[in-house]
């Protein structure tokens, strides 16, 4: 869960000049880019032109390639409508409904987390300790919210099955939704549980990006974070590591001998988890980098003798 940095607020008071008369898809964006640029929102005129395309229901290109299209009255009360939300700081993927992960697009709920490109690591870690793509693995995602871990580990492996596990009845519904609409359900099951609880299988893999962000500085991420994630999957406790703590005891207990676990962390907190992984008996074995050049993925297996 990476925390982009926050941007300006609204100015008290401010009231955002609505769309009037008749205008060209060229104008309605022009106008559109200034309101979001005028709240903090960054690339303002690419955000514009993606939330013109959600209204009228057309790829973004269609838009940049016929500005002189006039907007009809009813798309342009759905843009309006749209703006206005993308105006509070709602992450674009919330207007859509729905945000692309690994080669998966995925449905999106209240309760689930947007997948970030950062967790894409892990499944990059998870390729290169099993390279034999046909090998039956079996999965575990824990905190599974959208089902975005195990689904896409599915669709490389298509002989693994796995579990998906999340404290929120409303994730693991949206999990199941994208399973479906992914083809996975048959080798896909999501349940409600607390890290695993109540779970006595042994697994090859454990995936998780569990909350770890440090509650006092929430408030401080991004709007588009702050007030539209789900709480429960930022709060790390008040160094960011609580949830660490609960989970390395299921992933001790869970784990095969021959399994791996793959951990997402925030910056920096790489040494303090293997620490608290190594009083469970888990050894590090790897840290993987995301693409800005953090250590995002953490690799552990069980302590051998």
């Amino acid at each position: 869960m990476r925390g982009a940095h926050p941007h300006a607020p609204v100015a008290p008071g401010r009231a955002p000049t609505p769309l009037q008369g008749a205008l060209t898809w060229g104008a309605a964006v022009t106008a559109a880019t200034a309101r979001l640029a005028a709240v903090g929102i960054e690339e303002s005129r690419r955000e514009a032109r993606l939330v013109l395309a959600l209204a009228l229901g057309v790829e973004a290109a269609t838009v940049l390639g016929y500005p002189e299209r006039l907007l009809d009255a009813a798309a342009a009360a759905r843009f309006e409508a749209l703006v206005r939300r993308r105006e509070a700081r709602e992450p674009f993927s919330r207007l859509a409904g729905k945000r692309g992960f690994w080669t998966l697009e995925l449905a999106l709920s209240p309760e689930t987390l947007d997948p970030r490109p950062d967790s894409e690591t892990l499944i990059r870690a998870m390729l290169d300790r099993f390279s034999d793509r046909e090998s039956p693995l079996s999965v575990l995602d824990l905190g599974t919210g959208s089902g975005c871990l195990l689904l896409a580990a599915l669709s490389e492996y298509p002989n693994a099955s796995g579990i998906g596990v999340d404290c929120l009845p409303g994730a693991v519904e949206a999990a199941r939704r994208n399973a479906a609409a992914l083809g996975l359900a048959p080798r896909a099951q999501f349940v409600v549980d607390h890290w695993a609880a109540s779970l006595v299988t042994t697994v090859d893999a454990i995936l998780a990006n569990p909350p770890y962000i440090s509650s006092d500085l929430i408030e401080r991420l991004a709007p588009e974070v702050a007030r539209f994630e789900p709480r429960a999957a930022l709060d790390g406790g008040g160094d960011g590591l609580e949830a660490y703590r609960e989970l390395a005891p299921p992933l001790s207990r869970l784990l095969k001998v021959s399994g791996c676990a793959f951990i997402e962390l925030g910056a920096g907190q790489g040494a303090a988890v293997a620490g608290i992984m190594a009083r469970q008996r888990l050894t590090l074995t790897g840290m993987v980098r995301d693409l800005g050049g953090i250590e995002r993925c953490a690799v552990f297996t069980p302590e051998k003798g």
